[in-house]
């Protein structure tokens, strides 16, 4: 199964990267219009990261 969502971890910070259409939708739909980009990441401080995995998750999307 290909993950609709990839989690980069870079130490203080992480990517979350939206490798399907699904992930983008979820993406544009659960994250703030003003997030901070990194190409086409999504960068997110270290605590709120499991918060959002989870919810994706929750939402049946593949993350890795």
């Amino acid at each position: 199964m290909i993950a609709d969502l990839k989690v980069q971890n870079h130490g203080t910070i992480f990517l979350l990267v939206p490798i399907t259409p699904a992930g983008e939708a979820w993406c544009d739909e659960h994250l703030p219009e003003d997030r901070t980009y990194w190409g086409k990441a999504t960068v997110v401080e270290h605590r709120y990261i499991s918060d959002i995995v989870e919810g994706a998750i929750a939402d049946g999307l593949e993350v890795r």
